[in-house]
């Protein structure tokens, strides 16, 4: 009963919290990480597992969603060519100012790369909304930045796939082992891609027969289960699979049905999601944020001067101005999803600490903020300057 009264009572803060924070103008995953951060400040819970539980799924729904409803397989590939180099160059320079910071201060190398690989990711929620508020989404950068930003999350989840795969190790691995988890990662590739081109077509063909109510929503549900479940299987993370499952579904238009897509939308934002960013929320240590001083300055500095000037270099070598290449960078700065699953994770498999952990969910609050102001500021400003004879 006590675990019942726990989600209950996160939840309706975690609404009531995000709600606040939507018409201040600001995403609602600041106030459901609040919710979950004035929830352990009051009440101090020492039995969490159930919690925890639905915290799980919130990321596997997180991800998954993402994946189902965001990435489309078609348009990646139409877009590939013209977001490749500014996609790597602003991954590669936050990657790395990620890891030489966890170096500089002396953390163990699978700490640096956890820490890496969180500098990495770009939030789509976070990118979209901007440029729908400012109408530029369909304009050249517009459309990089979202390119861009669906395939930062698909390699990030690659980086964390191999992450997790070597994070017991704590060293680097040796070239076998390597081998061997690419050789996992490539059997769970091949299965899934087998899935997704012959047996989740024909299974949801017959599905939509099926006169059980909420068959399609139910089997969309399983599907995003089971392949968390497989790549667990496979050593992986669960979100990961979670991903590539919901990738397989948006490219197949027996289950990718409006409808359906609003249901399960509904049960992700609506339900777990939440639960899981107020884990997050939950899960910082007070005493460590009270002491927050020049290591959480450096985080917040680096992880967001990293996306700026890798995406502005990137984009001016593929002949855009230094103004729309400017808005790029910006553009590329706000994270939201992918990297509070990678420290959850971290935290979780006792990698990374707690002062990181609380650094990094800082890091991803303040470019929430900061990177929609920045963008307007540098869109108001290509505005004047094209308005100027």
């Amino acid at each position: 009963m006590e675990a019942l009264l726990q989600i209950m009572a996160i939840l309706f803060f975690a609404r009531i919290f995000s709600e606040i924070f939507e018409r201040l103008g600001l995403p609602g995953l600041i106030g459901e990480m609040g919710a979950g951060f004035l929830f352990a400040l009051a009440l101090k819970p020492d039995d969490i597992e159930t919690f925890t539980f639905f915290a799980e799924l919130g990321a596997i729904f997180l991800l998954f969603t993402a994946g189902y409803r965001e990435v489309h397989i078609k348009d990646l590939k139409a877009a590939s060519k013209s977001a490749l180099i500014p996609t790597l160059s602003q991954i590669i320079v936050a990657f790395a100012f990620g890891f030489l910071l966890g170096e500089f201060f002396g953390f163990g190398f699978t700490e640096s790369l956890f820490m890496a690989v969180a500098f990495s990711p770009t939030s789509i929620s976070i990118v979209v909304k901007t440029l729908i508020d400012t109408g530029y989404l369909s304009s050249r950068p517009g459309s990089l930045m979202l390119t861009s930003a669906i395939f930062d999350d698909v390699i990030g989840i690659f980086l964390l796939t191999l992450l997790v795969s070597v994070a017991t190790l704590n060293q680097f691995p040796s070239g076998i082992h390597v081998l061997m988890i690419l050789g996992q990662i490539l059997a769970f590739a091949l299965i899934m891609g087998f899935l997704g081109w012959k047996v989740f077509p024909f299974i949801f063909k017959h599905v939509q027969r099926m006169h059980t109510r909420e068959s399609l929503f139910s089997f969309v549900i399983l599907i995003a289960l089971f392949s968390a479940y497989l790549s667990e299987m496979f050593g992986m993370h669960a979100v990961i699979g979670a991903f590539f499952g919901g990738v397989l579904l948006s490219d197949l238009p027996l289950a990718k049905i409006e409808v359906v897509q609003k249901k399960v939308s509904g049960v992700a934002y609506g339900f777990f999601t939440p639960l899981f960013f107020a884990f997050i929320g939950l899960s910082i240590d007070v005493e460590v944020l009270s002491t927050a001083g020049i290591f959480t300055i450096l985080v917040i500095v680096l992880a967001l001067s990293g996306k700026l000037i890798g995406g502005f270099i990137g984009t001016k070598l593929t002949g855009f101005s230094s103004t729309d290449s400017l808005m790029f960078g910006i553009g590329m700065m706000p994270r939201a999803g992918v990297e509070l699953v990678v420290i959850a994770i971290g935290k979780e498999l006792g990698i990374i600490s707690s002062e990181v952990f609380a650094s990094i969910v800082l890091m991803v609050v303040v470019s929430i903020i900061v990177s929609p102001i920045l963008l307007q500021m540098s869109i108001k400003y290509k505005e004047r300057a094209m308005a100027i004879p």
